[in-house]
């Protein structure tokens, strides 16, 4: 089973300058949370911009993509995304844009910590289409460090 976990502005924004534009440590025990005991999948850039007393993503079998076959110390890293789901078929996606691009298509399931505002941004999350995806479960909203989010489940309809 493939799991997007992503956390997205309003108007689409998940990065900039390869961070977060937010800071929401509810978020980041949810995403623990979802994510723990499990495989984490994602690209080179979001592993590095994991500070560095946290890579590899502790108790979590790390699974990294790198069309230039760039180390990444720690993780377990692959030049293609079908070698990558070959050796990880179960796992949560992390990120970036294009991975969750990349990926979107085959996902079974996208856990969405949705923030309520627009945030300036060059990285971005792709549109969840009405016909695709159903929401399976959703948090009561949550204010944190001066922004409201809630936690959604959806499943591919």
């Amino acid at each position: 089973m493939l799991t997007l976990v992503v956390a997205y502005a309003r108007n689409g924004v998940i990065g900039r300058d390869g961070g977060l534009p937010w800071h929401l440590p509810g978020d980041m025990k949810h995403f623990r949370e979802v994510t723990g005991g499990g495989t984490v999948l994602m690209g080179r850039k979001t592993y590095m911009s994991i500070p560095e007393k946290f890579r590899p993503l502790p108790g979590r079998r790390n699974v990294v993509l790198s069309a230039s076959g760039a180390s990444a110390p720690g993780a377990e890293v692959f030049s293609g995304l079908e070698s990558a789901l070959v050796a990880a078929p179960d796992a949560f996606v992390i990120g970036g844009g294009t991975v969750y691009e990349e990926i979107l298509p085959l996902a079974d399931a996208v856990w969405a910590t949705e923030i309520d505002a627009d945030v300036e941004g060059d990285t971005f999350f792709p549109a969840l289409e009405a016909a695709d995806w159903v929401a399976a479960s959703s948090s009561e909203p949550v204010s944190e460090n001066g922004f409201t989010y809630r936690f959604v489940r959806y499943e591919r309809s």
